[in-house]
């Protein structure tokens, strides 16, 4: 199965463009682009899998590669957002139809006064989702609040946000706020440099991961420069997942980490909740 990119970027960003592809599973495709100030993983998993994607959550935080291990998944995705003082979901997660965390539990989001106007937006974000229809498998990205397509059942799901396409959904989402033109809120830096980690659906039902490593530090992609990317794809949805020093993926027994410290060091941060492949 061959998977195609069609460049539909700025022509300095494309040029600067070097892909290569490498194949561990007869189903299953990993791929790199080499751009300017970041490396971009991703991992293509076909409507067609015979396997799944499922959603896990650990007691304490993991990393990618310990899921892997606990798991037995052929491929981990960092998910989630979290808070790392009380290691608390800030992001719903559903597994096998249960719901395994829930933002409303995490004192430090709920009663936090600064976030007061933003909860219905930060509680209605976008997730990622499995469902069971007819007995198939059916993933798609929607708003927390989106109800379950008739003769579906929903079997996962992981919060994340904003969506990067169709549109950018930032503001909707309780991620920015602007009063009188002036940016109040940003807490994913959006239009800033940083390595950042997303899925996306293919106008065929396939999922494909990415991940930006950034090359040094302070550098990576902001999100709107994503967007462009995957756009340049032709992918019809994207979700960001939890960025910066979360960015994650093992595949192939191997862990790929996003960020570089000041000291030259990749940095290998744990995780609440990931996405498996088994």
């Amino acid at each position: 199965m061959n998977f195609s990119y069609s460049c539909l970027l700025p022509l300095a960003f494309c040029l600067a463009l070097v892909s290569t592809l490498a194949t561990a599973s007869p189903q299953l495709q990993y791929q790199t682009y080499d751009l300017p100030q970041a490396v971009i993983y991703t991992l293509l998993i076909p409507h067609t899998f015979s396997g799944v994607v499922t959603v896990a959550k650990s007691p304490q935080l993991a990393t990618v590669g310990e899921f892997a291990t606990q798991s037995g998944a052929i491929a981990v995705l960092n998910g989630g957002y979290f808070d790392p003082q009380n290691q608390l979901s800030t992001s719903y997660l559903i597994q096998n139809g249960q719901t395994i965390a829930d933002p409303r539990d995490n004192p430090r989001l709920i009663n936090n006064p600064d976030l007061t106007p933003y909860l219905p937006l930060i509680l209605n974000r976008s997730e990622f989702r499995r469902y069971q229809c007819d007995h198939n498998n059916r993933y798609d990205i929607v708003t927390r609040n989106e109800p379950i397509p008739p003769d579906c059942t929903l079997v996962d799901a992981l919060g994340g946000g904003p969506q990067l396409l169709p549109e950018l959904t930032a503001i909707s989402e309780g991620f920015v706020a602007d009063q009188d033109g002036q940016l109040v809120r940003d807490v994913l830096g959006i239009n800033q440099p940083n390595s950042r980690t997303a899925i996306a659906l293919t106008t065929r039902g396939d999922l494909l991961w990415i991940i930006v490593t950034q090359k040094q530090p302070k550098q990576g992609l902001s999100l709107t420069e994503l967007a462009d990317f995957c756009r340049g794809l032709g992918l019809k949805k994207v979700l960001n997942l939890d960025g910066g020093s979360s960015t994650s993926l093992y595949w192939d027994n191997q862990t790929y980490y996003g960020q570089i410290s000041d000291q030259q060091e990749r940095v290998i941060r744990t995780v609440k909740s990931v996405l498996l492949v088994k």
